[in-house]
Formats: C-alpha cells, structure tokens, sequence
C-alpha cells in the first residue's frame, strides 16, 4: 500500500469527522465513535484487511528451516540465516510468522533437554488433576539426591521458557548463545545435580465464550439505577467497537481468555513453588541459584518470603543484568546484609570483566560481564567463562562460592 493511498485513507477520516460535528447527537455519536478509531488504530492494522491469512506451519521443516552441526537455524534450501521480514510492508504477518516459529523452537529446546542433557520433565502442581492446567521444570536424575552440589537456573521474563536465555539469539546466532544447554552441560560435568525452573509458564489460553464477554449482571444486589447505566455504558462500547472492528480485526482471530496454573500463576509463585516442594527437599549441601533478569526479583521475593530457609540452603547466589529492587520489593536489612555476602550481579557494561560497578542500591556488589555479556543479551558466558584459567581460578566470586 502506498503512502498516497494511507494519506488518501487518514485524509477521508478526517473530513467525515468535520462532517458530522456539523450534525445532531447521532452524528456526534459517530464523530466519537471515529475519534476512537482514530485514537487505537495505525497504519498497520489498517492494512491488516490485505494481509494473508495467520496460518504457519507447526514444523522447523515446514518453515523450510533446520539447525545445522554448529547450531545455527538456516534455510533448508539457500542455507541462509532466517529472514525476518518475509513479505515487504507486512510486518504484523511477519511479527506472527516469527511468533509462530518461536514456539516450535520452544519445543525443539525441552527436546533437547530430555535427549541431549538427560533432564526428567516434572509437572507441577504435584497433585494436579488430569483437567487442570499444568507446567512443568527439568531435573537431572541427581537433583535431589545429589549430597554436594545443586544449581538451580531461572531465566527472564518474556516469550523465553525452560532451557531458553533469549529465543532472539536461538533465532539469529545459533542454539549455545541462546540456550542453558551449555551451562547445563558444563554444570553437570562438574557434579551438580540441576533444576532448570519454568517460570513464564504461567497460564494456558482457552477462546473465550458469549458469556465471558459479556456477564449479565441479572440477579445480582446491585440497584437497578447502576444496572442501567451499566447495560448502557455496554452497548455504547459495543457500538463503538462494532464500528472499527472490520478494520482493527478483520481475520475475526479468536478472543482468548487465560487459565493460571494453580501455585504457579507468576514467575514470584512458581519460584516459591518449587523451592517448597523440590529445592528444600533435595539433599545437597551447597545450593546455587544463576537467575538472569527478572529471575533475580523472583529470588529476592523468595528471600522475602522464605527468608531463614535460604539461608540455611543457599550458598550462593550469581545474577546476570537482575532487575530486582530492594526497596520497591522491601526486602529487609537482614536479606540486603545476605545479599552482600553471598550474591554477585554481573551487568552490561563497557568495563573488563569483573570490574565494580557502581550501584544505587545497597544490596549485592555489581561487576562488569566484558566482553563475554553484551547488549544483545549473551548472558550464560559470562558465568561460564569467569576464569581465563579454566576450570577453576579459586580467584573469582563466582570460583570461590562453587567450584
């Protein structure tokens, strides 16, 4: 579409709501009903009307891609990277296509975890009924029984899932810069038991009914005066919406409604979920946490609310760009006084590695990540490869607390 055809589209809009401010309450009624399409719409879901339908494959051969020997996602055919924008001047179609192919790579990583790093999959709730809603974690065989060391690993927020630093990066550079799978690797060649926790899995999404669009509030205590207002602020929406929706939704997709995992309904209560029936349980001796982004806020809440159990299990504590906050999360001078001695929060920044970071917050020293953690996320180096003397530097943070 070009750009004339989008002026010709905004410039009629805008000349039918001159028009009708001219007009009587029904014509003011519409001139609102436009000032609202005008307000959430853009030119993309204007063009929504001409693009294909939302309909991808749900295979890595099906988008004609695969991973090759080096773990890198390339076409099938050309052999080249994966390509974003498929289709010129349809990026919504290419954002879904992207989505879709995220998914399938989610997949293809608990795949991975079960075949190539021998985790066992483990559904939460533990005493979840066949109907309800589920997640899950990976352990190793050892992890709870393993009598010297666990490691327990947490990723950000967002799309990611288990096993996953950055689907962007398993996407674009290639499965060991994207993937816990080397950290796992490396942490059970050193005699960790491991758990790699799930916490984004919050929810499934089931298409929402008439009755959940709409709940009548017959029967109920209110008065009749607020039901009224009520039934009418209602329809006054739903002609509105009605009047944009061939143009805001025009593939009609369906409306979705999400069922949260019982005890596992955010990253905060999936963490605390599994500290209490796995993590407490295990018996190691030493327990470490590697937390990446807001995996770090959910082990602070955790420290929060269970706050002498860490300390009596947990040894250490490596965070990689952690968005926690002592003070918006309130965490107390006793867990800010633990935090100093047992964590560390390696950060983006220009520095060699290791070097201090200032910080605001009184809580856990920051160090540089160098080269090894940059902006586009390559988070699990910089934890791997502390040491220029591999395996052990017994000089480090890091070595001194785990190996």
């Amino acid at each position: 579409m070009s750009i004339s055809i989008i002026s010709l589209i905004w410039l009629t809009l805008w000349i039918n709501m001159a028009q009708l401010q001219q007009g009587g309450p029904d014509e003011k009624e519409k001139t609102t009903a436009l000032k609202d399409l005008l307000s959430r719409i853009d030119l993309d879901e204007l063009m929504k009307k001409d693009e294909p339908p939302l309909e991808f494959p749900d295979t890595l051969e099906g988008f004609e891609y695969a991973f090759n020997e080096k773990g890198q996602l390339r076409h099938i055919a050309t052999g080249e990277p994966f390509i974003f924008n498929a289709r010129e001047d349809l990026h919504r179609w290419n954002q879904k296509r992207y989505e879709a192919l995220g998914e399938i790579i989610t997949k293809y990583v608990y795949e991975l975890l079960e075949k190539d790093c021998n985790l066992k999959k483990v559904s939460l709730p533990v005493d979840a009924t066949e109907s309800e809603p589920k997640n899950f974690i990976f352990m190793s065989e050892d992890a709870m029984t393993n009598p010297d060391k666990l490691m327990i690993l947490i990723h950000g927020s967002g799309v990611v899932r288990a096993g996953q630093w950055a689907r962007r990066l398993i996407i674009n550079e290639d499965l060991d810069s994207g993937t816990q799978i080397p950290y796992i690797k490396r942490a059970m060649d050193e005699g960790y038991g491991v758990i790699v926790l799930n916490p984004n899995e919050n929810y499934i999404e089931v298409e929402k009914t008439k009755s959940q669009v709409h709940l009548s509030s017959d029967g109920s205590d209110e008065p009749a005066e607020k039901r009224e207002r009520k039934d009418k602020t209602f329809k006054e929406a739903k002609k509105r919406r009605d009047f944009y929706e061939k143009y805001r939704n025009p593939q009609k997709e369906k409306e979705m409604v999400p069922l949260y995992i019982r005890d596992n309904g955010s990253p905060e209560e999936h963490l605390i979920y599994v500290w209490d029936h796995f993590i407490t349980h295990s018996a190691a001796e030493n327990t470490f946490f590697v937390a990446h982004s807001y995996g770090g806020l959910a082990f602070v809440e955790l420290m929060i609310q269970r706050e002498a159990d860490v300390k009596n299990k947990v040894t250490a504590v490596a965070l990689t760009d952690s968005v926690h906050n002592v003070w918006h999360q309130e965490a107390g001078k006793t867990i800010r006084e633990w935090m100093r001695e047992n964590c560390c929060n390696w950060v983006s920044s220009s520095e060699p590695l290791d070097t201090s970071v200032e910080s605001m917050l009184p809580d856990c020293p920051r160090v540089s990540a160098g080269s090894g953690f940059v902006r586009n996320l390559r988070v699990p180096y910089v934890v791997l490869d502390l040491c220029a003397c591999m395996p052990v530097c017994n000089n480090c943070f890091f070595c001194l607390v785990t190996f």
